[in-house]
């Protein structure tokens, strides 16, 4: 940051190291555009490059009784906002980081808890249309579908005909995705990944 130094500066210092506050303003309205222009270019905010203004020209009206020991007040002055700049800069970073942890954790938890209500209704609806089928319906599902017998060894436990299972099945299927035909729009993910229907081939 090029500053121009002030006429008199060292006086103006001085009497500034001593509480003289109209001192004071006139060293804020020498330097504090060139601090507010450094800022801005830096941060690319002229809200935040406004606050360091001010927290950079209190922090010289805090600390005013050094000023008696300041030979080069430009070179003070670069080295102040060059460093308060940077500690700005780190927290902003450090926030937006924490910011994208907080949002990246918060948005997997709600992920994960809509997945699971999704699911625990989609098995809800499923059992209310289950119980809906026809006795022998519902139990080749169970048997084929949730126990995982192929057909013809349903048809030997039920005594039945493996063309019979299989119409059980369809029918079955069909009586269920119907019932599921009113919550499509919400499930319809946890529909085909329930029923598999791409692999049973059940038109």
């Amino acid at each position: 940051m090029a500053v121009k130094p002030l006429e008199d500066e060292i006086a103006v210092l001085a009497k500034i190291a001593e509480g003289d506050q109209h001192a004071f303003g006139i060293l804020f309205n020498h330097y504090q555009s060139d601090v507010f222009v450094h800022s801005k270019r830096l941060t690319h905010s002229e809200d935040q490059a406004l606050e360091i203004v001010q927290d950079i020209f209190i922090k010289i009206w805090v600390g005013r009784n050094r000023l008696k020991t300041i030979d080069n007040f430009g070179g003070y002055l670069n080295r102040t906002v060059r460093n308060h700049i940077f500690d700005v800069l780190r927290k902003l970073s450090n926030e937006a980081e924490s910011n994208l942890k907080f949002q990246k954790n918060h948005t997997e938890f709600d992920d994960s808890t809509g997945q699971l209500l999704d699911y625990n209704d989609a098995v809800n609806i499923l059992n209310i249309a289950l119980q809906e089928l026809a006795p022998q319906q519902r139990l080749v599902y169970k048997l084929c579908h949730q126990d995982g017998l192929k057909y013809e060894e349903a048809a030997l436990q039920m005594n039945i005909s493996t063309e019979t299972v299989r119409a059980h099945m369809k029918q079955a299927l069909r009586k269920i995705r119907s019932h599921f035909r009113k919550h499509a729009l919400l499930y319809p993910v946890l529909i085909a990944a329930l029923f598999k229907l791409n692999t049973l081939n059940i038109n």
